[in-house]
């Protein structure tokens, strides 16, 4: 096993972590698939309203790409087909049966898995509908296959303050993870498990990691891992899976039947029992709420505090993400803020008393002031994980030098959202870098 230390990235103390308890949830009365979440392709519906399906019935393909198919998280009436502005699909909202069917496919034998041909093991992964579950770098794509991949991370976490651990997804399921990684293994022969330092992790993941990343947030992050162990320009194209994604995928070919299960985080300040909690795709917010014992008014940041986006009450979990952070959402005004140490309050920056503060503290969907034009400060080049400078990137971006802002390495951005926390003027950096490489993307790929 490599060890590998990340100098930059930034941990927040923030209170709320969920403990390692594990609780299992029934059944919702409602799942939803939320296509509008799904980077880069635009949906084909299969189905309409009062439609019956099954687990794993095609809800909608892409039209650009027919091989690339979205199924079922339920059997049931498909209730409602939601389209936000301009026809977008935004959900597909499914009232579940009492007993529900599954769709079957083929699966595969321990045996059968090693001889297997690639390109078939690629259509079985595409028809079970779980080829999205693997993304490709620098744009975080779906991949397109082309043959086989210069190499593909396995990533078991970034550090990040409410994302599941491994040792809990994994308990019992050590046999399912390894046929996930044996698989993996027939699509490229560089198949590497990176492994945060401190993660508590079981004995068998241990042997299993290729490298232990040490540092601060998103040290385990594929796109950091990648940038600091590259050896060749083609590697930029690596393909990257999160773990639990990988018992997922394990199940759908070796059980044939569409996988539903998720072990998601529920935590916060406003959580009086933050855990972990063993759900299905796609269940509504408010399911996994009544289990949490939530206080106060509060918000859902679905995906994590720093690459979460926030989605009201009645929303649902999406296809890739597996953390539920719940925020006070108190809009009254701090009186005298300006003359408080702020000993409770997170920051970066030195400004407020709590920099010494080791303790946990509560973070709110506050934004603590009003957006300002960049002071230069360097915060963010200063946690920047990968080394670029946020702040020429972002303005050359503005002005739409995007060959500049090349040079600066947006490429190499892994969109882990600390520059947008860090910045003192409150500037959305993340997010603008962000578009800008989505439309460098979508520029490739239609040219």
């Amino acid at each position: 096993m490599k060890f590998i230390r990340i100098q930059k990235g930034f941990d927040l103390h923030a209170a709320g972590r969920p403990s390692l308890e594990l609780q299992r949830l029934e059944a919702p009365e409602t799942v939803a698939f939320i296509p509008k979440h799904i980077r880069f392709i635009k949906p084909r519906l299969a189905i309409k309203e009062k439609d019956s399906v099954k687990v794993g019935s095609l809800l909608f393909s892409d039209k650009h790409r027919p091989d690339l198919k979205f199924r079922s998280p339920g059997a049931g009436i498909v209730e409602t087909v939601h389209f936000g502005p301009r026809r977008i699909l935004e959900a597909i909202v499914i009232r579940l049966d009492s007993e529900e069917e599954d769709e079957i496919f083929s699966s595969i034998s321990e045996a059968a898995l090693d001889t297997m041909d690639t390109k078939d093991l690629v259509a079985r992964i595409q028809e079970g509908g779980l080829w999205a579950l693997i993304r490709e770098l620098p744009f975080k794509n779906i991949p397109f296959y082309h043959g086989k991949p210069p190499g593909i991370i396995v990533t078991m976490g970034t550090k990040e303050p409410f994302e599941p651990e491994p040792s809990v997804y994994l308990r019992g399921r050590e046999d399912l993870f390894q046929f996930g990684i044996r698989a993996l293994k027939r699509l490229t022969a560089n198949v590497v498990v990176v492994l945060p330092s401190g993660n508590d992790a079981p004995d068998f993941l241990h042997k299993m990691a290729t490298h232990t990343v040490s540092g601060k947030y998103p040290c385990g992050d594929a796109g950091v891992f990648l940038y600091w162990t590259k050896t060749d320009l083609d590697q930029k194209r690596n393909w990257y899976i999160h773990g639990q994604d990988v018992l997922l995928l394990a199940r759908l070919l070796r059980d044939g039947r569409y996988p539903i299960e998720r072990t998601v985080v529920l935590a916060g300040p406003d959580v009086k029992h933050p855990c972990h909690i063993e759900t299905r795709m796609g269940a509504p917010l408010s399911h996994l709420a009544q289990f949490g014992t939530i206080n106060g008014d509060h918000r859902f940041v679905v995906g994590g505090l720093f690459t979460g986006y926030p989605e009201p009450g009645n929303g649902y979990l999406s296809f890739h993400e597996t953390a539920v952070a719940v925020l006070p959402n108190d809009k009254k005004a701090e009186r005298f803020a300006l003359f408080k140490p702020g000993y409770h309050k997170p920051t970066y920056s030195r400004a407020f008393i709590s920099r010494l503060n080791p303790s946990p503290m509560t973070v709110d969907g506050r934004y603590h002031g009003e957006e300002r034009a960049c002071i230069g400060c360097g915060y963010c080049a200063n946690v920047c994980p990968v080394d670029i400078l946020p702040q020429f990137a972002f303005k050359t971006i503005i002005i739409g030098e995007m060959e500049e802002a090349l040079k600066h390495g947006i490429l190499d951005c892994v969109e882990c959202g600390l520059c947008s926390h860090v910045c003192p003027s409150k500037i959305d950096l993340a997010q603008i870098l962000k578009t800008a490489r989505a439309d460098l993307y979508k520029e490739m790929v239609h040219r």
